[in-house]
């Protein structure tokens, strides 16, 4: 059997997707042919791709995201583009933990649109300067799969946020759906572009690309994919209340090893496909795995981490420095309670601000000595609810301060504007607590970000004549990722805001020794649990979860998205038709055991009763003495027996087994097991 597929098998029944625009000029392949799945019943088959060597002698790893890790603006002279490295990436930083000699491809959408007649140029400069192959969506369709799928429905979802009314969430809308699909097959067709399969490794990056592995097993059956998810899995109640909750399942379990921060996360997803897909797992010293059809996809448990080298050269940079005195002076005399969130309805900032208000009318001592910055990164996304949210969030603003606020002290200075790494380190420098109130989120690397800038530079480096006490608070959301990484800091129930009051008291007035121990403790965590070990982890996981797939026999199976990889031991042959009758001839005795729901009679029959067609076929069988046929069942041995009583030489196991019969004259008989204990 020859086994092909293509990717354009994968477009909806539905609908045709929309033309992507003009037939554009495909990047240099790194492969030496077209892929194409070798015949897999041919015993010398050991290639997924072609016959022909690959030119690709070593590993390489092709990062695929949503976004590139480049920034792109037009050049002055409006006369094409200039790009650098996004240091802030977490793609840019995962680079460290993968082996020194492997070589990383990046694969994602830009930032800016680019013109038509401009993409071959960019994808060219792209691809030699930064490795970088950028996927070009057409406006609507990334306009209905970012603004649209993603951010309305997956994010909102992932988030526990269900669409109860058309102005709340927004209903589910299969044009958004269709739009995510074909955003996904655009970024396939770029991965396929550069891939050596038999020599590469695809890592996936988040909710924006979760049909992806589709696409790619599609095909690559062989190839080693890993997916790793940032934002929170919801419960599998949550989860199924999604129209397409089976096909994105379907689609993740086409990656070799699947990835969440917590172990909440990889509980809620195996409980999804327990029960939409019947699956099980199975924990084997300390690996989690689905068994998917004799693929194993492994489940990994790993919260990513900061990059500490950034961060230690932004603390030695002199402008930080500058901007620390200079806060210093401005909040000389108060305590600063911090909060650094981006404008969105699931990070709690307004549930924050509450706690505050409540805790300076509990904690009267605090009027006029503890103050709350807020820094709001700009918002993601757009919609009714994020209006509604900042205005809430300014109208508490407004009332605290007019409330509590007196010449030359304002209880909440809320900040809402971009802000460097620097300069919030600078924030974090004078910050005795970091406040985190997210109702949901997938990691949250803030409190790490300032347990870091609270470490500082080491003393050898440092300047200071006396060595400074290292401390740190954090108050956390119970509801965040980093959270149980976090042993030191105080949880709390964000929606809690009299308990969140109170667990901020607590932080700003616990004894310098106290806080001390527990900076220590989390920054011990923190800096050997960094991005660098966090994707080392992952793909050192992802290679012993893909060691054995070049010694497996594969077959992909399936349309659309209930496509999947079967896969066999290498010494297993398929049986034919003409091998069943040879055997069935040559032999002298044959036992036939047949089932009878689903097999004689089928699963959505509502009358049980077998056709007279079926008692021909069994009476058949039967009557030939070479032959022994029983029936099992686990139906009850009355209506059994009298179905099958014009079947005389037939026996029946009925009650799975419990009673039984070898021909129609005889009696049932019980046959019990004896167990000596």
């Amino acid at each position: 059997m020859m086994s092909r597929s293509y990717t354009n098998l994968l477009d909806l029944a539905s609908g045709n997707f929309p033309v992507m625009g003009r037939e554009k000029k495909r990047l240099p392949r790194v492969m030496t042919v077209a892929g194409v799945i070798s015949e897999l019943d041919d015993d010398q088959a050991n290639s997924v791709s072609s016959d022909v060597p690959s030119s690709i002698v070593q590993d390489r790893v092709i990062i695929v995201a949503n976004q590139l890790p480049v920034r792109a603006k037009r050049r002055p002279d409006d006369k094409g583009w200039s790009f650098s490295w996004d240091e802030d990436s977490l793609m840019l930083h995962l680079k460290d933990g993968l082996p020194e000699d492997m070589e990383v491809i990046y694969v994602g959408s830009l930032r800016v649109e680019v013109d038509v007649d401009e993409q071959d140029d960019v994808s060219q400069i792209l691809l030699e300067k930064f490795k970088c192959v950028p996927a070009f969506l057409p406006p609507d369709i990334h306009a209905k799969y970012y603004n649209g799928f993603c951010k309305h429905h997956l994010w909102p979802l992932f988030h526990y946020m269900l669409p109860f009314s058309a102005n709340h969430g927004g209903r589910f809308d299969r044009s958004l759906w269709e739009a995510y699909v074909a955003a996904n097959k655009i970024f396939s067709q770029r991965v396929i572009e550069v891939i050596s399969p038999e020599d590469d490794y695809v890592w996936i990056h988040d909710y924006h690309l979760m049909v992806l592995p589709s696409f790619l097993r599609r095909r690559f059956i062989k190839l080693r994919m890993g997916f790793f998810l940032h934002s929170p899995f919801p419960s599998s109640e949550i989860y199924r209340t999604l129209p397409v909750r089976e096909e994105i399942l379907k689609a993740l379990l086409n990656a070799d090893l699947i990835g969440f921060h917590t172990f909440d996360y990889a509980r809620h997803f195996l409980s999804c496909c327990s029960r939409m897909l019947g699956l099980e797992y199975k924990s084997k010293r300390g690996y989690i795995g689905l068994e998917y059809y004799g693929r194993t996809v492994g489940i990994k448990i790993m919260p990513v981490g900061i990059h500490m080298g950034q961060i230690e050269s932004v603390l030695r940079l002199a402008d930080k420095e500058w901007r620390v005195q200079e806060l210093k002076q401005q909040f000389e005399g108060k305590t600063v309670l911090l909060g650094v969130d981006d404008m969105d309805i699931f990070k709690g900032v307004n549930l924050k601000l509450l706690a505050m208000e409540q805790m300076l009318k509990l904690h009267p001592k605090w009027q006029g000595r503890a103050v709350l910055v807020q820094i709001a990164n700009p918002a993601r996304g757009k919609g009714k609810d994020l209006e509604e949210i900042q205005a809430e969030i300014q109208a508490s603003c407004k009332r605290i301060n007019d409330t509590f606020g007196r010449p030359g002290y304002e209880p909440i200075v809320f900040i809402d504007r971009p802000m460097s790494l620097s300069e919030r380190a600078a924030y974090y420098s004078i910050g005795e607590c970091v406040v985190v109130t997210a109702v949901r989120d997938g990691m949250n690397l803030i409190p790490y970000e300032y347990i870091v800038c609270r470490q500082g530079v080491s003393e050898s480096e440092s300047d200071s004549a006396s060595p400074q006490l290292k401390k740190s608070m954090l108050v956390v959301s119970e509801f965040i990722g980093c959270s149980p990484s976090l042993s030191g800091a105080i949880r709390v129930n964000p929606w809690n805001v009299e308990a969140t009051a109170e667990a901020m008291n607590e932080a700003i007035s616990m004894n310098d020794a106290e806080k001390q121990l527990r900076h220590e403790k989390h920054y011990k965590y923190v800096s050997t649990h960094d991005v660098a070990f966090w994707a080392k982890s992952f793909f050192q996981d992802l290679e012993r979860t893909c060691r054995d797939h070049f010694k497996r026999r594969c077959w992909g199976i399936g349309l659309s998205f209930g496509f999947r990889v079967v896969a066999l031991d290498p010494n297993f042959r398929k049986l034919t038709i003409d091998a069943i009758v040879s055997a069935f001839s040559r032999s002298k005795s044959r036992a036939i055991l047949l089932d009878y729901d689903g097999t004689m009679m089928p699963q959505t029959s509502i009358n049980r009763t077998p056709s007279q067609e079926v008692i021909r076929i069994i009476n058949s069988l039967s009557g030939d003495p070479k032959n022994t046929v029983f029936i099992v069942s686990g139906r009850g041995r009355d209506s059994l027996g009298k179905w099958f009583s014009p079947c005389k030489n037939v026996g029946i196991a009925a009650e799975h087994g419990y009673f039984m019969r070898y021909f129609y004259l005889q009696n049932f008989s019980k046959k019990v097991a004896l167990f000596q204990v």
